[in-house]
């Protein structure tokens, strides 16, 4: 359900309920582009049923899904068709068209093109926890996630989010990691990093599928490069790359978290990772801030990580082979 997801903690002034949640997204509910429309964005029933519900509650957590639509116009093809009109101008009037007549003929030519033009969808899920107040939205993109806190500030009243903030810098924890090869507790250290220099250089160095315990590392970071990309993996749950932003991206469950569960797949499927997903993020992230020496919120002092918003899962046994 998730696979790269960017995080933000909900203003502790919002307390919306299910229900009220559900009524102020039916009037923003997703409508495909019309004929001369550019952009479409609105909300559609997570589970992928026609007139379900658009938000669906699983444990005690809410899941919505955003799609958003955008047909585009190849540039080339209104360039082409814009040197025809101009051409068929000067040969009918004998003048050359200017600036703001060509702009308003590129507009006119966009617009009739916007019928035949080719859509893309893109859908996101996101999860709104109420408990610990998480918002985490499954986007690669940073412009795509703000997309989504923007249709979630349109659709719901006094709703507001803020973006994580972290005592130690991102960057600079993971360069500690690598330095000391001494991952905080409940982590280790992958084989996927991305280091890069802060000079004007810009030099980048990446390590895939290798061994990060290595002097070379050691090196290139006491020769000023930080780490903007590290894979790690938590309690042997979930495994991840953790960016300088704060982001979690390359999301994966290991296949021991769903030992002993019915595998989400058949007509239950949606709940069942709706609820996996959920519950291991909801350990994860709290873990994931404590390593980072805490939570900063503006205007009060630096907090640890709040505690999870349910029991945590039984460790995985340390004996047990990958699933």
């Amino acid at each position: 359900m998730f696979k790269n997801v960017i995080v933000y903690r909900i203003a502790s002034d919002w307390g919306a309920t299910l229900e009220q949640v559900s009524d102020s997204l039916a009037p923003v509910a997703f409508e495909p582009c019309g004929p001369t429309q550019e952009k479409s964005a609105g909300w559609v029933p997570p589970r992928g049923q026609a007139h379900g519900a658009l938000v669906e509650a699983v444990d005690g957590q809410w899941i919505l899904r955003f799609m958003m639509e955008a047909k585009t116009v190849p540039g080339s093809v209104v360039t082409r068709k814009v040197k025809e009109q101009v051409a068929a101008i000067e040969l009918a009037e004998g003048r050359k068209p200017g600036k703001k007549e060509i702009r308003e003929l590129k507009e006119e030519v966009r617009l009739s093109l916007m019928p035949m033009a080719f859509t893309r969808q893109a859908a996101v899920t996101v999860w709104l926890d109420p408990q610990a107040r998480f918002l985490v939205i499954d986007a690669a993109s940073q412009a795509k996630a703000d997309e989504v806190v923007t249709g979630l500030v349109k659709s719901l009243d006094g709703f507001g989010v803020m973006a994580l903030n972290t005592q130690t810098a991102p960057a600079t924890a993971m360069a500690q990691w690598l330095t000391t090869q001494e991952p905080p507790q409940g982590f280790s250290i992958d084989r996927e990093c991305e280091l890069k220099a802060s000079d004007d250089s810009k030099a980048v160095v990446r390590y895939a599928h290798h061994p990060l315990d290595i002097e070379e590392v050691r090196q290139h970071i006491a020769g000023g490069k930080l780490p903007t990309r590290l894979a790690l993996t938590w309690s042997d749950r979930l495994s991840f790359v953790l960016t300088e932003g704060l982001q979690v991206k390359k999301l994966s469950f290991q296949d021991v978290v769903f030992e002993g569960t019915d595998s989400p797949q058949g007509e239950d499927g949606f709940d069942a990772d709706a609820a996996i997903s959920t519950a291991e993020l909801a350990q994860m992230l709290p873990d994931l801030l404590l390593a980072l020496d805490g939570e900063v919120v503006p205007g009060l002092p630096a907090t640890a990580a709040p505690a999870p918003s349910r029991p945590a899962a039984e460790p995985a046994d340390p004996v047990d082979p990958p699933f």
